[in-house]
């Protein structure tokens, strides 16, 4: 990664070893930035557990991944192809689950980043953007 900023890289969510692609594509990018080793294993956490949701709840999607070096920054843009997201609130609230699951997913992922938007999209499926300084 050369100069302020890299072009985004953007990677298809159709498959289940299209996760496992996004979590290597941030973690060399978190590489590049010399992120600390706790910056990164969160990151990467976070981006697993958005791209997992966009997989499993809406139909699949597009992750985006964006580096920056000054300020030294990971961003994350996700977009799912689902029909959204009832309710936004009790969806990031701890223990909500449609899934049979733990139901810490949306509110893990915020925890573990910096900044953390999530939204449904006017013309269908949900969108979250993260990003840390790292």
């Amino acid at each position: 990664m050369t100069g302020a900023a890299a072009a985004p890289r953007r990677i298809e969510l159709k498959a289940e070893r299209d996760i496992a692609a996004a979590r290597s594509a941030v973690s060399r990018a978190c590489d590049e930035l010399q992120a600390s080793a706790l910056r990164k294993v969160r990151f990467v956490t976070a981006v697993s557990e958005i791209a997992r949701n966009a997989l499993e709840h809406g139909g699949g999607g597009t992750l985006e991944i964006s580096a920056s070096r000054a300020p030294r920054r990971i961003a994350v843009l996700c977009h799912d192809n689902g029909p959204g997201i009832l309710d936004i609130d009790q969806a990031m609230r701890d223990g909500f689950t449609t899934a049979g699951s733990m139901g810490k997913g949306l509110g893990g992922a915020r925890r573990l980043v910096d900044r953390f938007e999530i939204r449904n999209r006017p013309e269908g499926g949900v969108e979250v953007r993260m990003s840390s300084q790292v």
